[in-house]
C-alpha cells in the first residue's frame, strides 16, 4: 500500500509538450514553480489521488537498464537534487520525441520531486511525471457590485489525471519501484507513455504471480477444459470454483499441492501444464511454483471466475460448490435436457 499523508511537494516544474507529428514544439520553463499553500494541496490531490493500485513496474530495456533514458535521468536526480531542473528538460525533450502518433494530444508536462512517501512500510522520496492532455470548460460566478456575473474558462479537472508515473527511490538494482496511471491506456496511441517513453515491465512480485496464475486457471477452463473436449459445463464451473477456492483458503501457493487438490487427474494435469507453458511463452511471463498469495490480486480476479450455469433464456443456476449435488439428464418424452439438484435446506 502507498501512503501520502505526510508527503511534501519539494520541487515542481512544468513544460509544454506538443505533438511532433503535427509539427508541435517543446516549450521549456526556465525556473521552478513557487507554489502557494492552497494550490499545493490541489496539486498534491491532482498528482497523487489516482495512485491506489498495488500493481508495480520497473524500468526496462532489452539491452541493459542503463540504456533506458528515463531510468538514467531519474537516477541522476535522486543522486543530486540540484540536477532537477536541467534533467527535467531532458525528460521533456525525450517525451516530445515519443509523441509521434497523430492522435496524441499536446499538453502540460509536470515534473515533481516529492518527499516522505510511504510504500510497503518504507519511507522514500519519489519523482512524479504527470501530463495533462484534456481541458474542460467551467463556469466562474463572481459578484460585481450588487449583482452576480457568470463567465467561463478552460482548465484542468484535478479529479482526472490523464497520465502519471511515480518513481520511488527504492529497488534501484531492479529498475526502481514504479506505479503508473493512464486514463487512455486501452487506446493504441496511449502506449507511447508506458512503452515508448517510460519503457516499463511489470514488477515480478506476489501480485504479479497471483494475477498471472489466476489468468492461467481461467484461460485453461475457457480454452482447454471445455465442451469441445467433452467437458460438461458443470465440471467447468466446478474447476473454476476449486481454483479460486484454493487461492481464498491459502496464504501461499504451492503448485504441486494446487494440482493435487484442484485438478487431481493425471491427464488433466498434463493438459494444464501444456497450457501454462503456452501462456508463459505467449505473454512473456515467468511464473514461479510457489509464492505468497496477494489478496489484492485475488479480489481483482474473483469477479472473473463466474459460476453461473445459463439454461436457455429461462434459468440461471449459481453453483458455488459440491459438484456431486447437481446431475444432468435428458427427458426423451419431452426431448429436453434437465438438471437434478439436491439440497438440505431452502433459504
Amino acid at each position: 500500500m502507498i501512503n501520502f499523508n505526510d508527503s511534501i511537494l519539494k520541487k515542481l516544474v512544468v513544460h509544454h509538450i506538443g505533438n511532433k507529428h503535427k509539427e508541435g514544439v517543446v516549450k521549456i520553463s526556465d525556473n521552478l514553480i513557487t507554489v502557494s499553500e492552497g494550490i499545493n494541496d490541489l496539486l498534491m490531490h491532482y498528482f497523487l489521488n489516482p495512485f491506489k493500485t498495488d500493481v508495480y513496474f520497473n524500468f526496462h530495456h532489452e539491452e541493459n537498464i542503463e540504456s533506458n533514458m528515463v531510468f538514467n535521468i531519474v537516477n541522476n536526480i535522486f543522486e543530486n537534487k540540484e540536477n532537477f531542473l536541467s534533467e527535467s528538460e531532458n525528460l521533456a525533450h525525450h517525451l516530445f520525441e515519443q509523441s509521434i502518433h497523430p492522435k496524441i494530444k499536446s499538453g502540460e508536462f509536470y515534473i515533481a520531486y516529492i518527499e516522505n512517501c510511504i510504500i510497503e512500510d518504507e519511507v522514500v522520496d519519489a519523482i512524479g511525471l504527470f501530463k495533462s492532455e484534456s481541458k474542460e470548460q467551467y463556469l466562474k460566478i463572481f459578484q460585481q457590485n450588487s449583482n452576480f456575473e457568470i463567465n467561463s474558462d478552460l482548465g484542468v479537472n484535478i479529479n482526472k489525471l490523464d497520465k502519471g508515473c511515480l518513481v520511488f527511490n527504492t529497488e534501484k538494482e531492479f529498475g526502481y519501484k514504479i506505479c503508473i496511471v493512464d486514463s487512455h491506456s486501452k487506446k493504441q496511441e496511449a502506449q507511447y507513455w508506458k512503452d515508448d517513453f517510460l519503457m516499463l515491465k511489470e514488477r515480478k512480485d506476489d501480485f504479479y504471480q497471483t494475477n498471472n496464475y489466476l489468468n492461467v486457471c481461467k484461460g485453461f477452463v475457457k480454452n482447454v477444459y471445455n465442451e469441445s473436449n467433452n467437458i460438461e459445463k458443470t465440471d467447468q464451473i466446478d474447476m473454476m470454483n476449486k481454483s479460486i477456492g484454493y487461492f481464498k483458503d491459502n496464504d501461499s501457493f504451492d503448485e504441486e499441492n494446487f494440482k493435487s487438490e484442484v485438478i487431481n487427474e493425471p491427464e488433466v494435469i498434463d493438459a494444464f501444464n501444456q497450457y501454462k507453458d503456452h501462456y508463459e511463452q505467449e505473454n512473456d511471463v515467468d511464473l514461479q511454483s510457489d509464492f505468497k498469495i496477494s489478496d489484492t490480486a485475488l479480489k481483482k480476479n474473483q469477479r472473473k471466475f463466474k459460476s453461473i450455469l445459463k439454461l436457455d433464456k429461462n434459468f440461471h443456476i449459481y453453483i458455488h460448490g459440491d459438484r456431486q449435488r447437481i446431475m444432468k439428464g435428458f427427458d426423451e418424452e419431452k426431448e429436453l435436457s434437465y438438471y437434478k439438484i439436491y439440497y438440505e435446506n431452502e433459504v
